[in-house]
């Protein structure tokens, strides 16, 4: 499963970030790192950008990021 799959209200802790070069690289450095609980705030209506909350911020990634980032 991945982050794109979450609905709003629901949450998923973070198994791996898939991708390669600057996606994944973007991903890690706003914290969405392995066991980082997420919660999915709002996603728009056509699916870009998601809002999540991890680490006690909110934050908005973008369609290929979201699906970049595996839950359990």
């Amino acid at each position: 499963m991945t982050l794109r799959d979450l609905k709003p209200g629901q949450s998923g802790v973070v198994a791996s970030v898939k991708g390669e070069g600057n996606i994944r690289r973007r991903v890690l450095d706003m914290g969405v790192t392995p066991g980082t609980k997420i919660d999915v705030i709002k996603v728009a209506p056509l699916g870009d950008p998601v809002e999540i909350v991890l680490r006690g911020y909110n934050l908005s990634l973008r369609k290929e990021e979201a699906e970049a980032i595996e839950l359990r």
